[in-house]
Parts: structure tokens; sequence; C-alpha cells
């Protein structure tokens, strides 16, 4: 999914994209009583390319999926809160079929795929966990 996609696919939702200063964590997403959600994005992940995509899909998958949480949440309800996140946001950028397609075509290398996908290499590890191993784990296996 293209950067301009996600933008539209955010204005179609009625989620607002705020630029927001988020120097630790480049970006977040909130839900408001009313139930509209916003993204703020910091500057530093305003690239036009990876990190934006990467950052965006990311909190589009919370507002999607209406998983949210607040700082007084247990850590496993946060992790299962950003794993829904992160679910939605591989699905939108990494689609299986393309995964099954690149690695078809001997495009193997986490870099590779990276590069093909333009995601950052984490967020391919979390791609490959996810449709292998049924999870976002990606530290136990790489």
């Amino acid at each position: 999914m293209e950067i301009r996609t996600l933008y539209d696919l955010a204005k179609q939702q009625n989620i607002g994209v705020v630029d927001f200063s988020l120097p630790e964590t480049g970006s977040m997403s909130l839900m408001t009583d009313s139930g509209r959600c916003y993204i703020a994005m910091d500057a530093a992940v305003k690239d036009g390319s990876v990190q934006e995509r990467v950052h965006l899909s990311h909190e589009l998958g919370h507002c999607v999926t209406g998983s949210f949480y607040n700082r007084y949440a247990a850590v496993d309800c946060r992790q299962r809160h950003e794993n829904r996140a992160n679910k939605w946001a591989v699905q939108a950028l990494i689609p299986v079929q393309q995964l099954d397609d690149a690695i078809a075509e001997g495009c193997t290398e986490v870099w590779e795929l990276a590069d093909r996908f333009q995601v950052t290499e984490e967020f391919v590890r979390k791609a490959v966990c996810w449709y292998v191993h049924g999870n976002m784990a990606a530290e136990l296996y790489f």
C-alpha cells in the first residue's frame, strides 16, 4: 500500500493525522471520548518513504482495529493491542501473496525484502513471523 493510499484511508475513515513532536516514539494514535481517532506523527519519521509508511500503517492499525490502551494497562494487554496494530500494518504493507511472490523470485534476504516493500528490516521480520509462525515474536526467530 502506497503512502498516499494510507493517507487516503485515514481521510476516508475520518482519522485525523497531525504533526506533533514525538521524538521518543515517532508516532502515536488515540481515540477521543467521542470515538474519533487521531494519529500524531513526529517530523523525524515523515520521510515520505520507509519510516513514514511503517509508522502510519501501525497507527492506522490501532485506529482501524480499535486497539487502544492507556498508561495504566497491564503489559500483556498493551502487547495484545500492539500486536493487533502490527498485524493490520503487515497485511496492508506486505500482503502474504506479494511476500510469497518476492521469495519465489529470489528475494530472500531481510534487507532485500525491506527494500522491495519499502519498509524497515524489523517490519519484514514481523511480517515473516506473522505469516510463518502466526505470531509477532520476531525476537524468537531472528
